[in-house]
């Protein structure tokens, strides 16, 4: 059964071997985002040993989130593109010594909580196309719940996606005077777990503004459409140290705390 929901950042900066120096210091804004991530992952992993991690994927022509954006427990990658030979698996039976070095940035992310928080745990991903329109994300994250709500054991779901880069002159994607509105708007919807706001999010704004997590936030809103009650939520950060909007918390369903 579906027990919890995380929502972490994609940042491959949450590596310490990635951070550099920037990420060393204990009062560093990557140190602080790193034990909140860190905070968050550790309450789905207390709740469950079986994880799928729910991302976006980028993707050329044609793209089947049933075959193509499926990665099984028997999955082992490599942060070698991001600069460090950093290996990680999604499960103990993972073969770290054949890592896939162009496995997606979400299943990278995801394996590595995995292993920092609940080694122990059997993880498997499930991404879309970058591209993919709400109503898709929203009903593959409904047939998402009702799959998991239908097992035996219990799961949680670890949803990994950014906001905005496009928040500062820093920024990856540079400054874009709109993104500090839609960024506030994005993070009151996934601090207060609103379900129609995530739903409402515009494909094409959230393109221009570079908002590359919008697809896995709105699987993650039609992970609870089925509850009536709305999501409790901790929020956990809201920040963007980079120019990029990063958002950590723990989704509870039916409002169960």
């Amino acid at each position: 059964m579906f027990c919890v929901a995380s929502l972490v950042p994609s940042s491959p900066a949450l590596v310490p071997e990635l951070g550099g120096a920037a990420g060393a210091a204990a009062d560093s804004p990557v140190t602080v985002l790193r034990g909140a991530v860190l905070k968050a992952v550790g309450e789905l992993a207390g709740q469950a040993k079986r994880w799928i991690v729910v991302g976006a994927a980028e993707s050329e022509g044609v793209f089947d989130a049933e075959s193509d954006g499926v990665f099984d427990a028997e999955t082992a990658g490599t942060f070698r593109g991001y600069g460090v030979d950093v290996r990680i698996g999604l499960s103990e039976i993972a073969n770290l010594e054949n890592p896939d070095p162009t496995l997606p940035l979400p299943v990278l992310i995801g394996g590595w909580l995995r292993e920092q928080v609940a080694p122990d745990a059997v993880a498997a991903a499930r991404l879309v196309a970058a591209g993919t329109p709400a109503k898709e994300c929203l009903e593959y994250g409904a047939r998402l719940r009702a799959e998991l709500d239908s097992a035996t054991d219990r799961y949680g779901v670890l949803v990994v996606g950014d906001g905005a880069a496009t928040l500062s002159l820093e920024a990856p994607r540079y400054l874009d005077p709109r993104a500090e509105a839609a960024q506030a708007e994005i993070d009151l919807a996934l601090s207060t777990g609103d379900r129609a706001a995530l739903a409402k999010l515009d494909q094409q704004l959230c393109d221009e503004l570079d908002i590359a997590g919008r697809p896995a936030f709105q699987v993650l809103a039609g992970l609870f459409t089925a509850d009536h009650a709305s999501p409790a939520v901790e929020t956990l950060y809201a920040a963007a140290p980079f120019g990029v909007g990063y958002h950590a918390s723990v989704w509870h369903p039916g409002g169960d705390a």
